[in-house]
C-alpha cells in the first residue's frame, strides 16, 4: 500500500466538526460549531427566490461577480478608510476558510515561518503546515489574553515571513487594542513582513472594545491581506461567501491559487448576497444589539450556575473552567475532549475542548456560543445546571 504525505500526519481532523457529528448523534444542544441559528434577512432570502428565478446560473467571474466585489469595496473602504479597487485589489473566494488558505499558499514558500496566536482558529496552523510554512505561535495568556510583544519581535527576528491575527479573536472572544494592532504592524513593517487578518466577527464587537482594521492603519494597506466572509454578519454560514482584499500585487498571485483552488464561489449566491452589502449602518448597530443581549443573557445564566468563564469582547464564544470538575474523583484522568464527549451524551449540551485551541498545554476550558434564540439558550442553561449538581455529592 502506498504511503501518504507526511502532512496529514502533523494535524487532526476539526474536532469543532467532530463535535457536532456526536452531538447530532445523542440529540444533543449544539453550542460547540459557530454558526448562527438564525435565518439571514428576509431582503437577502428575497433576493435568492428571485435569483433561482431569473439567475445567473452559470459561473461567475472566477475571483468574484462586478456587482458583488464592487459592493465588497465600497462597504469595506469605508471600514479601512481608503478606495479599494474592485478589478485589482478583491478575490472572491469560498468562504473564509478558503480566504486564510489562498492566503497563506500566495505568501508562503515550503519552510518559511508563521506566528499565530494562541488560542487559535483551529484552520490556522493546518492551513501553515498545508502550505509548507512553520507555525510560530505567540500565547494570548488567560483570562485576559493579553500578549508579550517581544515575543512577536524575536519571531520576526527569527525570520517570520508573517502573522496571522483573528481579530475578533475565535476562540477567546479578545478584540486587539489600537496600541497592540500599531505595535504589531510596526514591527510588520520594520520587519518587512505580512500581516494576515481574519475579520469574520468585525460587527460582532460589544462595547466599549472597538474593531479596528489593520489595513486602516498608516503604512500597513501594503502590508495587510484581510480574510473575511459573509457567514456570520449576514447569518449565512452555508452559502460559503469569502473575500481577500489586499494590495493589488498580492491579490493578483491570490487569484491564481483560488483559480486552482474552487474555481470560484457560487454566482447565484453572490447575487443574492449583494444586497446585504448594500444594507445601512442601522443594520449593524441591530446586529450588535441582538449579540450583546444574547451575550448577555447567556453570560448571566452562566453566572447563576456558578459556572467560571471570560467576558468576550467580541464574537459570540465563550470560555467555561471546567477545571473543578475534572478535580472530581469521577472525572479522574479525563482530558478537556473526554470531558465534552461526556457532557454531550449526560448534560445534553455539545462544547468544543480548549486544547484543540491551544499550543500550549491548556486542558481545563471549553468553548461554548450563543448564536442561538433565548428558548435555545434557555433550554441549554438548564442542561447546564446540572452540572453544578456534580459538586455538591
Amino acid at each position: 500500500m502506498p504511503k501518504l504525505s507526511n502532512r496529514v500526519d502533523t494535524f487532526t481532523d476539526s474536532v469543532i466538526r467532530r463535535m457536532t457529528r456526536i452531538c447530532n448523534q445523542y440529540g444533543a444542544i449544539n453550542l460547540s460549531q459557530g454558526f448562527p441559528e438564525f435565518d439571514p434577512p428576509r431582503e437577502i432570502t428575497d433576493a435568492l427566490a428571485e435569483v433561482a428565478k431569473k439567475g445567473p446560473h452559470q459561473y461567475a467571474v472566477t475571483y468574484g461577480a462586478q456587482n458583488f466585489r464592487e459592493a465588497l469595496a465600497e462597504k469595506q473602504g469605508k471600514a479601512i478608510g481608503r478606495s479599494i479597487d474592485p478589478n485589482t485589489e478583491i478575490v472572491v473566494t469560498c468562504g473564509g476558510t478558503e480566504a486564510m488558505m489562498c492566503a497563506m499558499m500566495t505568501i508562503c514558500n515550503p519552510g518559511d515561518k508563521v506566528m499565530v496566536f494562541s488560542p487559535f482558529y483551529e484552520n490556522y496552523g493546518a492551513d501553515a503546515i498545508l502550505s509548507g510554512a512553520e507555525p510560530i505561535y505567540i500565547p494570548l495568556v488567560p483570562p485576559t489574553y493579553e500578549f508579550d510583544i517581544s515575543l512577536v519581535e524575536k519571531g520576526f527576528q527569527n525570520g517570520a515571513k508573517a502573522i496571522i491575527v483573528c481579530n475578533p479573536s475565535n476562540p477567546c472572544g479578545k478584540v486587539f487594542t489600537e496600541e497592540e494592532l500599531l505595535a504589531i504592524g510596526n514591527l510588520a513593517l520594520q520587519y518587512d513582513a505580512f500581516v494576515v487578518t481574519d475579520e469574520v466577527y468585525e460587527h460582532i464587537v460589544y462595547e466599549p472594545a472597538k474593531h479596528i482594521c489593520m489595513a486602516s492603519l498608516p503604512g500597513m494597506y501594503e502590508h495587510t491581506i484581510t480574510c473575511n466572509s459573509l457567514s456570520k454578519t449576514y447569518s449565512i454560514t452555508g452559502w460559503r461567501l469569502g473575500y481577500l482584499i489586499g494590495p493589488a500585487h498580492v491579490i493578483e498571485a491570490a487569484r491564481k491559487v483560488h483559480d486552482f483552488l474552487t474555481v470560484g464561489a457560487a454566482a447565484p449566491l453572490q447575487e443574492a448576497a449583494t444586497v446585504g452589502l448594500k444594507f445601512g449602518e442601522s443594520y449593524y448597530r441591530e446586529l450588535l444589539e441582538k449579540y450583546t443581549e444574547k451575550r448577555d443573557y447567556f453570560l448571566q445564566g452562566l453566572d447563576r450556575i456558578g459556572l467560571k468563564h471570560n467576558v468576550p469582547q467580541g464574537t459570540y464564544f465563550v470560555l467555561v473552567d471546567i477545571q473543578e470538575f475534572l478535580d472530581l474523583p469521577q472525572f479522574a484522568g479525563y482530558t478537556d475532549l473526554q470531558f465534552c464527549e461526556w457532557m454531550i451524551e449526560h448534560i445534553g449540551v455539545a462544547a468544543v475542548p480548549g486544547s484543540s485551541f491551544f499550543k500550549e498545554p491548556v486542558n481545563n476550558l471549553i468553548r461554548l456560543h450563543f448564536a442561538k434564540d433565548e428558548k435555545t439558550l434557555e433550554k441549554a442553561l438548564g442542561c447546564l445546571s446540572k452540572l453544578a449538581d456534580l459538586t455538591k455529592k
